[in-house]
């Protein structure tokens, strides 16, 4: 009897698991381990729903890329089953080298490593467990396999992560505007060359998959108390490693020991709940600055931010570290962990990166951007940059 079981998901219904070594993937401890790492990191301090995990998307990224790839089939593109079987598991894999909170520690808790590099790293742990049966899933996702329609699938300006994540964040948010016509987006998928394309009765979908991602970009991921709140996730991470905070493993070894010396089972390991027990022990430790940042992110007792279109004026900054130094008892260096200042950009549509190519009947091959009275014109495609500083509230 053939293998299958289903899932259900609050965003797209039953999912359909039809493979057993899928399955296996699936029931993995390092692919669980994504229940407990929170998708939109604290942008649920201001959008109440957005609690949904890693695991949530990875499936959903799982479901498209099954959609996907069907449509593709239906319409000539020749996928064998290896092929389609690998492509499946680099995208239920793909997001696994996420640490606690996703994208708001990367960089800080590993230094220097991206969570797609750890993702690769567990995905050449899996193959080795799983006795090579992941190798071509290891080429696909390294777009090391002859075709590349399958990687862009992936990984790219219109792949099925993207799609994913703007349907299922704009679900769990309530914010409408990150809605995308995602069912047809996949019907208008073909190959030409070898490469991803969309047909041109596909356009104004994509248009407005460009306009959600913008939207969704400065309205959610880049709100302004969500850019907050993770800035000062940051400033804990690393305030507990300049004065050695101590705290349980696995978390301890990411805090008080060499990053060289911590293993990829201790990072498979470590979750959001380490982070977030460890930050209410901390409220109440002895160095007042991480004890302040502490209690602001689990009481949502948080800093305050402006954003400006200008690099903050260094007189405002001194300004807003005397100000701190003198209301919370704290020297200048510690009033500079509560007062801060950055900068984020983002951009809607990026063609020197990847491209969006529409396929016209008569075989013409246009970017997005140069079809006739393209939406995402010159302005559009540039980034948008902004500034923003930090400080206490009064």
């Amino acid at each position: 009897m053939p293998f299958r079981k289903i899932i259900n998901d609050p965003v797209y219904g039953f999912i359909t698991i039809d493979d057993e070594l899928i399955n296996q993937v699936i029931a993995h401890p390092y692919f669980q381990r994504l229940r407990r790492i929170n998708q939109m990191a604290m942008a649920n301090l201001v959008y109440p729903g957005a609690v949904h995990s890693r695991l949530h998307h990875a499936l959903g990224a799982y479901h498209l890329m099954c959609n996907a790839l069907s449509e593709l089939k239906n319409k000539g593109v020749e996928i064998t089953p290896a092929e389609e079987q690998a492509a499946k598991i680099a995208i239920l894999l793909h997001d696994t080298g996420h640490g606690p909170f996703s994208h708001a520690l990367e960089n800080v808790l590993i230094e220097g490593m991206q969570h797609e590099k750890i993702s690769l790293l567990i995905m050449e742990e899996l193959n080795k467990q799983f006795n090579g049966r992941l190798q071509l899933t290891l080429e696909i996702f390294t777009d090391k396999y002859h075709k590349k329609f399958l990687y862009q699938l992936i990984s790219g300006q219109l792949d099925v992560d993207r799609m994913d994540y703007l349907t299922r964040d704009s679900f769990f948010s309530g914010v409408n505007e990150g809605v995308i016509g995602y069912d047809r987006i996949l019907k208008m998928l073909t190959v030409h060359n070898g490469e991803l394309m969309v047909e041109e009765k596909g356009i104004y979908s994509i248009e407005k998959f460009l306009v959600a991602r913008r939207l969704m970009y400065w309205q959610v991921y880049l709100h302004k108390t969500v850019l907050c709140a993770e800035q000062m996730l940051k400033q804990i991470i690393k305030r507990a490693k300049s004065v050695k905070a101590q705290t349980q493993q696995p978390l301890d070894n990411f805090i008080n020991q060499p990053i060289q010396t911590v293993t990829l089972e201790e990072f498979c390991n470590l979750d959001d709940y380490d982070l977030l027990a460890a930050m209410k022990g901390w409220c109440r430790h002895e160095d007042k600055v991480l004890s302040t940042l502490c209690r602001g992110i689990i009481n949502r007792q948080l800093l305050k931010i402006q954003y400006s279109a200008e690099p903050v004026d260094k007189s405002i900054v001194e300004e807003k570290i005397r100000e701190t130094c003198s209301r919370l008892g704290l020297t200048k260096e510690e009033a500079g962990w509560l007062v801060f200042t950055g900068e984020v950009t983002s951009s809607t549509y990026n063609p020197g990166k990847e491209h969006i190519h529409i396929l016209f009947k008569n075989g013409e091959v246009k970017d997005i951007s140069e079809v006739d009275n393209a939406l995402i014109n010159q302005n559009l495609m540039g980034t948008v940059k902004k500034y923003y500083i930090c400080y206490p509230r009064v």
